[in-house]
């Protein structure tokens, strides 16, 4: 495996034609009392895509994620993106930083700085990391999988493979939605490579082993009906995107304010913002988001994990558990979210944290408060 530079750029025929398609809309009509209980708020769309036609400035976005240090490498026959970015401390340790949806590697630039130079931003200077950041295949400026079959599971065999090729044996692994299952997927595959596990999301179809004896605490059954409940009402998205996702796929790809529609309601939903998206997040960096899912062309192969989730799930054995230590941080707005003792059924919990604020993208909702929860776990297992 040898890793290239990589710079991110995209085509100048892409963005004409996307400039065409947003100058020519084809608006649902909007119910008088519709607003985000129906989907996306119209007129909120409405105005996003006006400043996303006239204000935007994706050249400059794209300069800006530049600034951090890109490679893209060759790793069992898939190419992977990934930003690595050197600590600045004594000893920094390699960390790897595992994306979802509907995120992407740009979910994660805020965090980067208070991992690799902790010194800079409050922290000491020994906690520092080396950072990678991929783009999970199917996502970003990664490879797309021609055929069924790329699993978190298999991402974690990449993954792995990736970072051995970068010279790191051993590393920590963080990752929130997706990304939790790509960790836990690892830490089940490939134990020994571990030297810690810090999630802020348990993969949605973790279920671990319970013999039929097994007693639950009343906060795991309770859990369990709110989950049930958060599926029935919430769900929606999943159920299409785990069992056809491909018809709705198409008609993302063929509309960019169809894709910001889908992708930026999550973002109000399942941030912390009180119902007001851009209290958490600017119309830059909504924007950038979609971008690189529409300049990329992967919000089907985006979409299509879910099916391999499903096909696959996080389902451990009679005797299988996560033996590798774990760190959990959980944000208030993460939700459905289990409780601590269904955790410790399938995860070796060594540490537990409660967040005041933040919700599904903590990287970019909390990057101090996650950052330092990460340096504080990881302190004690460092080689």
């Amino acid at each position: 495996m040898k890793p290239e530079p990589f710079t991110l750029r995209v085509e100048e025929s892409v963005l004409q034609d996307l400039q065409r398609r947003l100058d020519g809309v084809h608006w649902i009509p909007e119910l008088v009392d519709g607003g985000w209980s129906w989907g996306a708020d119209l007129p909120y769309l409405r105005s996003l895509v006006a400043y996303w036609r006239h204000g935007f400035d994706w050249r400059a976005r794209v300069e800006a994620l530049n600034r951090f240090s890109h490679f893209r490498a060759r790793v069992q026959g898939t190419g992977i993106h990934f930003i690595r970015e050197r600590g600045k401390g004594p000893a920094p340790v390699p960390l790897l930083i595992t994306h979802g949806w509907p995120g992407s590697f740009a979910e994660m630039t805020r965090i980067l700085p208070h991992l690799t130079d902790p010194a800079s931003h409050g922290g000491r200077a020994e906690d520092a990391f080396d950072v990678v950041v991929p783009s999970m295949p199917g996502f970003g400026f990664s490879d797309v999988p021609t055929s069924s079959g790329t699993s978190v599971f298999a991402m974690a065999d990449l993954f792995v493979a990736l970072m051995a090729g970068l010279g790191y044996e051993r590393f920590f692994a963080q990752g929130g939605d997706f990304g939790a299952g790509v960790s836990t997927a690892l830490a089940l595959g490939h134990p020994s490579r571990l030297l810690g596990l810090h999630l802020n999301y348990i993969p949605g179809s973790y279920l671990p082993h319970l013999e039929p004896e097994a007693e639950l605490a009343g906060e795991e059954t309770s859990f369990l009906r709110e989950q049930e409940a958060w599926y029935e009402q919430e769900g929606g998205y999943s159920h299409v995107q785990g069992t056809r996702p491909d018809c709705l796929s198409v008609a993302l790809q063929d509309s960019p304010v169809g894709l910001a529609a889908w992708i930026i309601e999550k973002f109000r939903a399942w941030g912390d913002c009180n119902g007001d998206v851009e209290s958490r997040f600017s119309k830059d960096e909504l924007l950038t988001n979609v971008m690189i899912y529409w300049c990329t062309g992967t919000i089907a192969s985006a979409n299509r994990l879910y099916v391999e989730g499903r096909r696959r799930p996080m389902r451990l054995a009679r005797g299988q558990r996560v033996s590798v230590p774990t760190a959990v941080a959980r944000f208030p707005l993460e939700a459905p979210f289990p409780p601590r003792a269904w955790v410790e059924r399938g995860y070796d919990v060594v540490r537990w944290t409660e967040m005041p604020r933040g919700g599904h993208f903590a990287a970019l909702e909390e990057p101090e408060l996650l950052a330092q929860d990460v340096r504080e776990f990881c302190r004690k297992w460092r080689e």
